[in-house]
């Protein structure tokens, strides 16, 4: 099942790699909603509130969960494609002792202070106790949520998208008919949905491990591999630390647009709601697929072949353009109906926020997507300084133009934001990896070389 991504025509190989990724995505979007479904369907709408309420801290977790699965498979991707098969094995060991003793600081902390952490976002006091379960029952399933992280990273990092697919569609599916058994059959409330998770995330993580270290074990190495190394440890950090930091702000700039948002009244709030499930479709399948081109250019340049990276980019719009094509007329021509799916007797007003949100930013996924995957490319040779500088690029101007537009054109100026971030992030991630690509990526290409001597 191991893929090298050095060798084929860089387009097949993408395409090939990349389908499953976003398969993956469609699961996990099912997965996210699931418990919130259920919740609000078979128990009450104080359990869904408590559960989207519950959301906002899980984000904190999530965030150091993603941050360590790209840190683990763009090192591993490296040592691949270098064939430096026992270090691999050094980097997978290190990561899962480092996650391990993370693990333990994150779930006692989150014990601790998950209250605190509850009152600090303002939960209501009617829905604190259902929160607050909910809350502890995901912080005890942490250990299953950042190793199964890790393995899906591993595998990626070895050229295989298909297994985490399998893995991932089973676990997504299997939670909708627990989350109902344990909460319509067995009655156990929010704390049903909370422990249906638990179980089938445990048991996914615990297989998908298991086919790791079976899948590692396969692969033939001369002399053993050390189980810990500070120097491959400060190598996955340096990619780890970014991507926690990127996906932790991205939230709270997240929460301080809502909270313009949230000015404007109900309707407003309720068609933004709506749209942005259906934007956040796009965005995490672009976003799953720039991660793809991570491991990719990982690999390649592990191997040396940095002429491949090029390749790789172009290969890589033609995917993501093809996939924006569709969103973008069903967005346009369709949009009123996708509305309806969330909308439960919806106003006008929640409607025309909508259909206007998604019309503004529709022609623009074609410019998002060109930067996702130059950053994905950035990811993956470890250029991680300029990677941060692109993603906060787009996200400051985001939040602040989102402030500024709000009191010269009321909520449309709100969404007109995303376009102005988008466009200048992407001519800053462009001109970085133009630069690079320049260069040859011969930093990171040193550093592999290191592994190699």
């Amino acid at each position: 099942m191991n893929k090298d991504l050095t060798v084929g025509k860089p387009e097949s190989v993408l395409w090939r790699f990349c389908l499953p990724l976003f398969g993956s995505v469609i699961f996990q979007q099912l997965y996210n909603i699931a418990d919130s479904l259920v919740a609000g369907k078979f128990i009450n709408e104080s359990a869904l509130a408590a559960v989207g309420n519950s959301y906002e801290i899980t984000l904190i977790f999530i965030a150091f969960a993603f941050g360590c699965n790209m840190g683990c498979s763009v090192i591993v991707s490296r040592l691949f494609g270098a064939k430096e098969y026992r270090n691999m094995k050094t980097a997978v060991s290190t990561t899962f002792i480092f996650t391990a003793v993370l693990l333990a600081v994150m779930v006692i902390a989150g014990l601790l202070t998950s209250r605190e952490l509850l009152a600090l976002i303002h939960t209501p006091d009617d829905i604190m106790d259902a929160s607050l379960l909910y809350l502890n029952i995901y912080i005890y399933g942490l250990p299953f949520m950042f190793f199964y992280n890790i393995a899906t990273g591993i595998f990626s990092a070895l050229g295989d998208s298909r297994t985490p697919f399998i893995f991932l569609a089973i676990s997504s599916v299997s939670n909708i008919f627990v989350d109902i058994l344990f909460v319509k059959s067995f009655q156990m409330g929010i704390a049903g949905v909370a422990w249906a998770t638990f179980l089938c995330q445990g048991v996914s993580a615990v297989l998908a491990v298991a086919v790791v270290i079976r899948r590692l074990i396969g692969i033939k190495t001369e002399g053993r591999f050390r189980f810990f190394d500070g120097s491959i440890l400060k190598q996955i950090l340096v990619v780890a630390i970014p991507s926690t930091l990127q996906q932790s702000f991205i939230s709270i700039g997240n929460i301080i647009i809502q909270s313009v948002i949230n000015d404007f009244g109900t309707s407003v709030i309720a068609g933004y709601s709506a749209a942005v499930k259906l934007n956040n479709l796009v965005i995490t399948s672009l976003t799953t697929l720039g991660n793809g081109i991570s491991n990719y250019t990982a690999q390649n340049i592990g191997a040396g072949k940095i002429d491949r990276i090029r390749s790789g980019f172009k290969a890589s719009l033609k995917l993501v353009w093809l996939l924006c094509i569709p969103f973008a007329l069903l967005y346009f021509t369709c949009g009123r109906w996708l509305l309806l799916l969330f909308l439960d007797n919806p106003t006008a007003t929640a409607i025309k926020t909508g259909i206007i949100f998604l019309c503004i930013l529709a022609p623009f996924y074609f410019v998002v997507s060109v930067k996702l995957m130059a950053d994905g490319i950035l990811r993956g040779a470890g250029i991680m300084n300029k990677f941060m500088i692109s993603t906060f690029t787009d996200l400051i101007l985001r939040v602040v133009l989102s402030i500024i537009f709000s009191k010269m054109f009321g909520s449309v100026g709100i969404w007109c934001s995303w376009p102005v971030g988008w466009c200048c992030g992407t001519a800053v991630s462009v001109l970085f990896y133009r630069g690079e690509q320049k260069q040859n990526f011969k930093n990171a290409f040193s550093y592999s070389y290191e592994y190699r001597r």
